[in-house]
Parts: structure tokens; sequence; C-alpha cells
């Protein structure tokens, strides 16, 4: 059930270059059941900027939960100023996530993520883990400065970084590393930039893949229209999708990214 409060600041912190961890605690932990859903953050108490910010879920607790944002314009450097105990307006759960369920246990799952499509993959990983699905995560960045989530990710299996650079991990893109693991994967699951999805759509690495869009929102309950995307079998048609109220996960083949 969506729900809107006001969650108190537990901490709000960098961990990576521009990259900052908040934890939030209130009554809406409670609603939060799927990886890869999103809350709307409403980031200042007036009405500039106006829109809320979307922001991936990273991790799920009793009473609280984690999100994961990159402070790159207005809105997120006022989120980013945000001080310990003070209130944010928070809307959500929203949107469909990644289906756990698809992945058996005993079987493989490869989570990709890149960027900061790195944080729903840590909720998923707990998950999977839990049900006894092998997990190994992938993980790209630009450099090393942006590298996150590492050795949270490696609690639950095995854990392979990519770096655009090469000055951490292996040099490259998280496709390279997906090409070494040809024939492991059951079940992929990815977040992060469209051509880095597009790839690992292309590259048809398991079975079965689910991705999760990033896109611009501006209700993030599927009003406004702002969102959406074609479907496959009617690609330039009148056929379409909201990524935030029908996605932002989708199975591989579904929209057009």
């Amino acid at each position: 059930m969506i729900r809107q409060e006001n969650c108190k600041i537990v901490s709000n912190r960098p961990i990576a270059d521009n990259i900052f961890e908040l934890v939030l605690e209130g009554e809406l932990s409670a609603e939060m059941a799927q990886s890869g859903q999103f809350v709307h953050v409403k980031v200042a108490d007036g009405f500039d900027p106006l829109l809320r910010r979307p922001i991936s879920i990273a991790s799920i607790n009793d009473g609280s939960f984690t999100i994961i944002y990159r402070r790159q314009g207005k809105g997120t450097s006022l989120l980013a100023d945000k001080s310990i105990g003070i209130s944010v307006d928070v809307l959500g759960p929203l949107g469909n996530g990644f289906p756990a369920d698809e992945a058996k246990p005993g079987q493989t799952a490869v989570l990709v993520g890149g960027g900061v499509g790195v944080p729903p993959m840590y909720e998923l990983a707990k998950q999977l883990a839990r049900k006894g699905v092998n997990v190994i995560s992938i993980i790209g960045f630009q450099s090393s400065n942006a590298v996150f989530y590492e050795k949270e990710l490696a609690e639950f299996g095995e854990v392979y970084v990519a770096t655009v650079d090469g000055s951490y991990g292996r040099k490259g893109f998280v496709t390279d590393i997906l090409d070494g693991l040809e024939g492991q994967a059951d079940i992929v699951f990815a977040c992060g930039p469209t051509p880095m999805l597009r790839a690992i759509e292309n590259g048809a690495y398991a079975p079965k893949t689910y991705l999760s869009l990033e896109e611009r929102m501006g209700c993030g309950i599927g009003a406004c229209f702002a969102c959406v995307c074609h479907t496959k079998d009617d690609p330039q048609g009148f056929s379409y999708k909201k990524v935030c109220s029908d996605g932002p996960v989708f199975q591989a083949g579904e929209v057009v990214i």
C-alpha cells in the first residue's frame, strides 16, 4: 500500500564521490517488501524545486529503510545537506520491483548494477540469499572514487567490480565480466544506465532477464505520463508502459529500451 509519511533521518552520509546513503526511520518501511521499488522524496520544504525525487530502495529493515542517491543538482544537493533528526516527506513504496521468486533455491542469480543502479541490488541479494539462491554480483563504475557497496554485497556471494578507467577492479564494463560467466546464470537482474541495460538484453546471458529502467519521472504514480516507453511488440505505435507504475522492472524483451 502506498503511503505518505514524514520519515526521520537516522543517517545521511557520503559513501563515495557525490554518492550519499540516507537511512530513514518510519512506519513506511512496513509497507516495503519487493526489492527494486522506489520512493518519491520531497527534497525542499517549499516549492523550489517543486517535483519530488525518485530514489530506489537499497535496504529494508524493521522500522527503517535505506536509500542511496547521487548529489548532482539542486534537489539532491538540498537532500545531502539535511541533518540527522529532521524529517523528510516520503511517498512510497512505488512501482513494481524485481520478481525474486523467479529465482529458485539452488539456482544462480547474477545481479548487475551500474552506478546508482547498484543500490537495489543489495536488498535483492539479501532476499535471494535468504531463500538459498547462489548470488553473484557485478557492479560497474566510472572510476575507483565512485565505487560503493562492494563489501556489503560480498555478505551474500561473490562480487566482481568493473571500472571504465581501470583504476579499480577490472578495466571495462559489466558486460565484459558477464561474458566470462557465460552459462553460469539461471537468471539475471540488472539496474543501471540505458546503454548497459540494452547490452545485457542483447547479450541474452540467461534464460530469464529482468531490467530496472532509469527514467525521469514527474508524479511517480502513473498519472502524468512523463515516463512512458513503448512495448516491443508495438515499438512506434500506441502500446506503451509507464516506468513508474508498470515498472521500473520489466522482463527483457517487454519494452523498448
